[in-house]
């Protein structure tokens, strides 16, 4: 009886072990394929034809559509520049240069992917319609109330995810290139 007893405890141990480095693997990442800049994630697998087992899964789990390694890339973002989780009763300014790339856009989402932005507002910030500072550089707002210059007026409560795609760019894909530098994420006030 003893036996029996040690090799169920055994199996238990070997499944929740095996599961929770599986969740970790998929959620986290950081040591399957994710390559992490400051706040902004990245799995470089992703859009590649042959991707690798952990960023495959990480695909299949999120269910949403790649950009191929030809057409860009798409950095996320969870927490701010500071490590706290990003908060949709919190303003945040996104400040800093993007890597050299044709187009961007950046989106906020809730963690089940769907877009948090105001029904009749715009859904996403975009290279093509913002006001830059004199030295090129991104002075962006996140917030559910009034911001100045850009912003994107998000909804609800919670926790939500920043999306920045870089479109036609040679970002961090390649040998020999450097690593790319992404703006910052600040959190400047909570409500």
């Amino acid at each position: 009886m003893r036996f029996v007893t040690n090799l169920l405890l055994m199996f238990a141990v070997a499944l929740a072990f095996g599961f929770g480095l599986s969740w970790f693997a998929l959620s986290d990442g950081r040591f399957f394929g994710v390559t992490q800049i400051g706040p902004w994630t990245i799995w470089r697998e992703a859009g590649s034809p042959q991707p690798d087992p952990y960023s495959r899964a990480y695909i299949a789990r999120s269910g949403a559509l790649q950009l191929g390694t030809s057409e860009g890339l798409q950095f996320t973002a969870s927490v701010d520049s500071d490590g706290r989780p990003l908060d949709r009763a919190c303003r945040y300014r996104i400040d800093g240069k993007t890597p050299v790339a044709a187009f961007w856009t950046l989106t906020a989402r809730a963690p089940d992917g769907s877009l948090i932005t105001r029904p009749d507002g715009p859904t996403a910030l975009s290279s093509r319609h913002i006001a830059r500072a004199n030295d090129g550089a991104l002075e962006l707002y996140i917030s559910r109330t009034l911001a100045p210059r850009n912003w994107l007026e998000i909804t609800g409560d919670g926790a939500f995810t920043l999306a920045l795609n870089l479109y036609d760019t040679s970002s961090i894909s390649g040998a020999g290139v450097a690593t790319p530098t992404l703006p910052a994420i600040i959190r400047e006030a909570c409500a």
